[in-house]
């Protein structure tokens, strides 16, 4: 697979046990040819967890992408007149930012970069993770699956038996979602079958 000169904002929000995946994949698009920018919200830029460091996560994910964070809204209001990128990446995205998006609340770098991207009509992929998926957050989840220009990586339950309603990107898939996205087509099948390996 080749991405070789497309522009992917890279954004990531706090569902911090997520985050080595989505970084791994933030690897493989670069080594695809993709240039990347990532794109911060504020939790996942401040917070410090048992999963790491916010300097660490920061230094990171900008080592992989080579270019300094987005981390203010002054600094992702251009993102759509400027056209920076072609498909804005959300990796991981959580319930509360599915939320903010499907009710058009846009206080935070990640969603307000993805409602400045969306004014272009270019595509905005979710890698979703959320505990709620199949309870509170399923409503949201519906609500973007039904907006155009939103495409989804294809996701599955990642402990039905201890977690029973929550799901999460198959991470794996997401270069070749990415792929599919750009040519303005849902991955599929959606839903996915993993055995659980953590």
């Amino acid at each position: 697979m080749s991405l070789k000169g497309i522009r992917i904002g890279f954004a990531v929000s706090g569902s911090f046990c997520t985050f080595s995946k989505a970084f791994a994949q933030a690897e493989k698009l670069a080594e695809a040819g993709a240039e990347l920018t990532p794109v911060m919200s504020f939790n996942a830029a401040s917070l410090d967890t048992r999963f790491g460091r916010a300097a660490d996560n920061i230094g990171r994910i900008e080592k992989i992408c080579g270019r300094p964070a987005i981390k203010t809204l002054e600094a992702a209001e251009p993102i759509g007149p400027r056209r920076m990128f072609d498909i804005f990446v959300i990796a991981p995205c959580t319930a509360t930012t599915m939320g903010k998006l499907a009710h058009a609340i846009y206080d935070t770098p990640v969603t307000l970069g993805a409602k400045s991207h969306l004014r272009s009509e270019r595509p905005v992929l979710i890698a979703l993770s959320t505990n709620d998926a199949l309870s509170a957050s399923a409503a949201n989840i519906g609500a973007l699956l039904r907006l155009r220009h939103y495409y989804f990586v294809p996701f599955y339950m990642d402990d039905p038996r201890s977690k029973p309603f929550s799901l999460t990107a198959d991470m794996e898939l997401l270069p070749e979602a990415v792929q599919a996205a750009l040519e303005g087509v849902q991955l599929s099948p959606m839903i996915v079958q993993r055995q659980k390996t953590e």
